[in-house]
């Protein structure tokens, strides 16, 4: 703008116009008509081009200032000139006319006035406004990042303390376990005990009773010796076994141990099934009949394990105790003799053929291997006791029995009739040592008889089977080592 107007005061537009205005006055009176009116346009077209340039500056003076800089100047003086310069001058326009034209263009420029100020005030209130809504969106930024960051901090806390609880509980575990294997050293150390406090009774009574023969045989004036019988020997006579001496406690810790089994690796082994199978009862079916097949397996090796051992004894038994206490004190001195992985084998033959499980195809039994292989374990060692340690009978659709059995969280209370079993039984012969586990419905006789008539599903060999069995698979029921016995 600043150069548009030193441009204009340079050339002097001007005084060129001032002087051909006074020459046109001189020379008005001399020349003619036409050449008035060409000096008359020749200064128009002056006139104009000084307006252009004028306006020019106009608007660039206009742009300088911004959008609503300027407005009232401009409303109040140039607007009312252009409207006076375009109107027609006019002899027939009286006074009156030309008072209301000035009255409305006084109105016009007041409504004008009063709406370019409204126009500001409701500027104003809209900046106000959109201050304002910064302001809150900044505040509603800040608090969004606290959250965040307080969530995050949140989630930090809650992963260490998830691992702190993880930590404890494999410390608590491993604690557990190392108590378990002292309290086994322990039973070992006592039974050892225990059998030497045996031997020195046994030789106390033996010396006791020659001292007693010697004394009498001394005041008898028979020069012959009394006669003993074979049978008659003290020492013969009272020889309890370790198996005998320790059968109290050894009851003591199994049943204490299938109490654990139900508690935890039961539980392990549901976890590890729900990954494959949605179903809950089938898990829990596949479980009670691994537990029922375990006994099952585990007493038949008891039974070929103590042939054997009877077999290999009879030959050389002397005494003092009986040979049937010999054989099973022997079983109870190696029970790390019995051949669990043929018992885990033939408890998962026989649950792949067994008709109330509807196990998925990809998976096999061999993921509850460890469970079936404890149980089998426990059970073994359970024949050995004096009496020894069963299962209670048990079939679907059986009568329910308090005595034997406790209803799961989710039975049917008022159902008189068992659907399925959670956990058997254990039975002392006819007395009930540990509790069952049971789900009542009504309806259970028809669905084991549908279940039951069900055909067996065939599973095709996965890679997991197939590898598992051949890893498992061991020879024969192994002799016994001589040396050993």
């Amino acid at each position: 703008m600043a150069d548009t107007l030193r441009r204009l005061v340079n050339t002097s537009s001007y005084s060129v116009l001032q002087q051909k205005l006074e020459a046109w006055y001189k020379d008005y009176h001399v020349i003619s008509c036409d050449q008035n009116l060409n000096r008359c346009c020749e200064l128009v077209e002056l006139t104009s081009k000084i307006q252009g340039q004028l306006f020019s500056i106009l608007n660039l003076t206009a742009q300088e200032g911004g959008h609503y800089a300027g407005v009232d100047t401009l409303k109040s003086r140039l607007l009312p000139w252009l409207g006076t310069c375009f109107t027609m001058a006019s002899s027939s326009v009286s006074p009156d006319t030309s008072l209301n034209l000035i009255q409305d263009n006084v109105e016009k420029e007041r409504k004008i006035r009063e709406l370019s100020l409204s126009h500001e005030s409701d500027m104003q209130k809209i900046e106000d406004q959109l201050s304002s809504t910064r302001i809150e969106l900044s505040s509603i930024k800040q608090e969004l990042t606290e959250a965040k960051i307080e969530l995050d901090s949140t989630k930090n806390k809650s992963a260490t303390t998830l691992l702190a609880t993880e930590d404890e509980i494999l410390h608590l575990k491993a604690e557990l376990r190392a108590a378990y294997e002292q309290m086994d050293v322990y039973k070992r150390k006592l039974d050892v005990l225990e059998d030497y406090e045996r031997q020195v009774r046994l030789l106390r009574d033996a010396e006791k009773t020659m001292l007693q023969e010697r004394l009498v045989r001394s005041r008898s004036p028979s020069p012959l010796p009394p006669r003993r019988s074979r049978n008659s020997s003290p020492v013969r006579s009272e020889s309890p076994t370790r198996a005998q001496l320790t059968n109290s406690s050894r009851h003591a810790r199994l049943v204490s141990r299938f109490s654990d089994l139900y508690a935890t690796e039961r539980l392990e082994a549901q976890s590890l099934l729900r990954r494959y199978i949605d179903d809950l009862e089938t898990v829990q079916r596949i479980i009670f009949i691994a537990a029922v097949e375990s006994f099952q397996a585990a007493k038949l090796a008891y039974r070929q394990f103590k042939l054997r051992v009877r077999k290999t004894l009879s030959p050389t038994h002397v005494g003092p105790e009986s040979l049937e206490d010999a054989v099973v004190d022997y079983i109870v001195r190696n029970l790390d003799l019995y051949d669990v992985q043929t018992s885990v084998n033939d408890v998962i033959n026989s649950m792949n053929v067994n008709p109330r499980i509807s196990f998925p195809p990809e998976v096999d039994f061999v993921l509850i291997s460890s469970f079936i292989r404890e149980m089998c374990r426990i059970a073994f060692a359970m024949q050995t006791l004096d009496p020894s340690l069963d299962l209670a009978f048990s079939s679907d659709g059986e009568l329910y029995s308090d005595i034997k059995y406790r209803r799961s969280y989710d039975s049917e209370f008022t159902a008189p009739l068992v659907a399925y079993h959670v956990w058997p039984a254990l039975m002392e012969g006819d007395s009930v040592i540990v509790k069952g586990e049971a789900v009542t419905r009504r309806g259970a006789l028809w669905r084991s008889r549908s279940r039951s008539s069900s055909p067996i599903r065939s599973r095709s060999g996965s890679p997991t089977r197939t590898l598992m069995s051949s890893r498992s698979r061991s020879p024969s029921p192994g002799r016994l080592s001589t040396s050993r016995l």
